[in-house]
């Protein structure tokens, strides 16, 4: 709690304006060079509402609260009567984050949606409503999941890949910076708030769940125009296990190539790319592959 408090101490004196979940979409097409967080929070664990939630009423902080409906009310988690009080909240969103919280980017298309579609029918009997935000288990997906939820009627979904929220980001792989234990030290936090937005058109392979087969995979950004010094990027992978500098190449202008010589080992690969601006600021892009063991 104490790193926690000086996070918050961070962004109020920097002037960072905490954003509203009600106000996300306005946040996106409006004021582009105003600094904004929206902050999220996984899971529903009791330890969120005992120590956290009181910080953040306190100081009418807006947030997403990610709920999987399976846990609520078992050990160490929020029960419903906990979740209505938050969702009564003027300040407070919660959001879907599946029933089961399984590693659903491996089930089949069956299996994934009638586990959302049980989430939703509880989120609506005991809250009357399901929520537009969506946050998928582990952070993992694919384009088959992506397009399930889309169809559920969610308007937004969050990944668990690195980056700077901005207009052209697609609504349903929406970045996000984890701060927990192992990434919430002060000196990182600090360096978050001076991040900005990677704008890119897409990147392929488009489907962020990787077969063995297409293992490990050329990876192609194509950016948006008017970037400045946009050949001096970087771009990190931990293909083989081993986080390193990875092999770039702009094969056509605002095209990067990204060539990965191992394969990703483990369930996930991960690429993070970054150009350094000259007020010390960077602009961050982190890229997350789920790997199939197929």
């Amino acid at each position: 709690m104490d790193v926690f408090k000086k996070h918050i101490n961070i962004i109020e004196s920097q002037g960072i304006k905490f954003i509203h979940p009600k106000n996300f979409e306005i946040s996106l097409s409006q004021n582009k060079n105003e600094r904004k967080i929206l902050l999220t929070i996984d899971d529903g664990l009791l330890s969120f509402y005992e120590n956290a939630w009181p910080v953040l009423k306190e100081k009418k902080i807006p947030f997403i609260l990610f709920v999987n409906t399976r846990e609520v009310g078992s050990f160490n988690y929020m029960n419903w009567s906990q979740i209505k009080e938050l969702h009564k909240s003027d300040n407070v969103e919660i959001g879907n984050h599946s029933h089961s919280h399984e590693y659903l980017v491996d089930e089949n298309s069956e299996t994934i949606k009638a586990d959302i579609l049980k989430s939703i029918k509880i989120f609506e009997n005991n809250l009357g409503n399901n929520s537009k935000f969506f946050s998928y288990p582990f952070g993992e997906y694919s384009l088959e999941f992506k397009k399930i939820i889309k169809e559920l009627g969610f308007k937004y979904a969050f990944g668990q890949h690195s980056g700077v929220i901005d207009e052209t980001k697609d609504h349903w792989e929406l970045p996000r910076f984890p701060i927990n234990e192992k990434y919430g030290e002060v000196k990182r936090f600090n360096t978050l708030m001076k991040t900005l937005p990677f704008k890119y058109k897409d990147i392929q392979p488009e489907d962020r769940y990787l077969l063995q087969s297409k293992n490990p995979p050329t990876i192609k950004i194509h950016f948006y125009e008017n970037i400045d010094n946009l050949n001096q990027i970087n771009c990190f992978s931990n293909e083989g296990n081993k986080w390193r500098n990875s092999k770039i190449d702009f094969t056509e202008e605002n095209i990067l190539e990204i060539n990965i010589s191992e394969k990703f080992i483990g369930e996930r690969g991960r690429i993070n790319c970054s150009l350094r601006e000259n007020d010390g600021y960077w602009r961050w892009l982190g890229i997350q592959y789920v790997v199939s063991e197929k």
